[in-house]
């Protein structure tokens, strides 16, 4: 069973988050037009549920990011659902401070010295950061390509920019696609 929340933000660019958990763990924090909704959240298959321990948690974090804080990834339990590959990546995206960036190619280099190979490929990295379905609080915003271009946010560039501007980056000399 798959039991869902709504958490609702004042903030236009973000919009309201779809929050999933297996009822114990917090296994989605989802935009409300994030295109990768690996989970069917059909009436069938989900049940809306506020009362939740982890939901409490989770808008509690929630509370704190978007007043100013940096809460810890480490304050929940997280369940994302994938590979063991995406899920060395995700665990390699909590690693990353608040307020900081890395490229694709670093957590290539990063993953291919953790499993032992000679290099590894910054697609594959970036398919796996872009299939994290606890967005936010996995924060694959905080990714960005190489010579400073914002790319690669499943949920819209506009989204990336306005949390990496509430983290206090400066975005001055990045490249935006088209």
């Amino acid at each position: 069973m798959i039991y869902t929340t709504v958490y609702k933000t004042e903030n236009k660019v973000i919009g309201d988050l779809i929050l999933t958990s297996d009822g114990e763990n917090l296994c989605g924090v989802f935009m409300d037009i994030y295109k990768f909704k690996p989970l069917d959240l059909s009436k069938n298959q989900s049940v809306a549920d506020d009362s939740l321990f982890v939901f409490s948690l989770a808008k509690e974090w929630l509370c704190d990011y978007f007043d100013g804080g940096s809460p810890s990834v480490s304050d929940l339990p997280l369940l994302p659902n994938g590979t063991k590959f995406q899920k060395l990546i995700w665990k390699m995206l909590c690693k990353i401070p608040y307020g900081e960036i890395v490229t694709y190619g670093s957590l290539a280099k990063e993953a291919a010295v953790l499993l032992g190979k000679e290099k590894m490929s910054s697609r594959a990295v970036g398919g796996a950061v872009g299939s994290n379905p606890i967005s936010i609080i996995i924060p694959c915003h905080r990714v960005v390509g190489a010579e400073k271009k914002l790319v690669g946010y499943g949920a819209g560039i506009e989204r990336k920019v306005w949390l990496l501007k509430h983290e206090g980056i400066d975005l001055c000399g990045f490249h935006f696609p088209m």
